[in-house]
């Protein structure tokens, strides 16, 4: 286990690796969670597959999440969990990564390619979120609906365990509930420019992937136009990497252009 600090306060954000060095045979695979998960328990099974054998692969637990720090003075912002993740690639030594990213973790990692684009060579995402406000589906936590309060101290967090089922909870209980609460914020209100537009506008090369069973992607034809690759993958719905892990490791295995 790894860690590096992201805050004045001493903080640190932790994660795992696998595989050899990002200065050997290619650059390193980041991979980033989504709201209430883990990287090592929604994506170890993805870098462990063998067409990614040898490929150095960090699995990093943004702040609040899994086994990095959760400090209550922290604003949790998707702003703030970028560079959380910076600080761990740039502890990692990792330069021109390709970032990995799925739900609000792949928001992360498209801000991070905007703030820090000398540390991102490649987006790979999996229905990352791109626009604030998004409209409330089967698949939302309802977190951001609560006010702090409420879910913090006054049983929020447990109804939404209940609510969102027990794969998805496994993991979600493992957060810390303020900081659950303000990246479920910070997630909904969005960024300026939007997470859409700092994708559209990006030097790296960039592939979304979008479960079949989600429905189809908003404005899909915008992002092609911008020249992001969108695929539609069948049989899959928002947890991709466990209903169609092939094809998220066949994206990420492919070498840039």
């Amino acid at each position: 286990m790894y860690e590096a600090k992201f805050d004045q306060r001493g903080s640190v954000v932790r994660w795992t690796e696998s595989g050899g060095r990002s200065d050997g045979a290619g650059a390193a695979s980041v991979y980033v969670h989504g709201l209430g998960a883990m990287s090592s328990v929604y994506h170890a099974h993805i870098a462990a597959a063998p067409a990614l054998s040898g490929r150095r692969s960090l699995l990093v637990d943004l702040p609040g999440h899994g086994i990095s720090d959760r400090p209550q003075e922290f604003g949790y912002t998707l702003e703030d969990h970028a560079d959380a993740l910076a600080a761990a690639l740039d502890g990692a030594g990792v330069r021109g990564a390709d970032l990995i990213g799925h739900s609000m973790g792949g928001a992360v990692a498209i801000v991070l390619a905007h703030r820090r684009p000398e540390l991102v060579r490649r987006l790979v995402l999996t229905e990352a979120n791109l626009d604030p406000y998004p409209p409330v589906t089967a698949g939302s936590s309802g977190i951001a609906g609560l006010s702090e309060e409420e879910f913090v101290h006054g049983g929020g967090f447990a109804r939404v365990l209940a609510r969102v089922g027990p794969a998805w909870a496994a993991t979600m209980r493992l957060a810390d509930p303020l900081a659950l609460h303000r990246t479920a914020t910070g997630l909904v209100r969005g960024t300026d420019p939007t997470m859409r537009r700092m994708l559209m506008e990006s030097p790296a090369e960039r592939v979304y992937l979008q479960g079949a069973l989600s429905g189809e992607l908003p404005g899909r034809e915008e992002l092609m136009g911008a020249s992001v690759r969108v695929e539609t993958v069948p049989e899959a719905g928002h947890v991709l990497m466990f209903d169609r892990p092939d094809a998220l490791v066949r994206a990420v295995a492919e070498r840039p252009a």
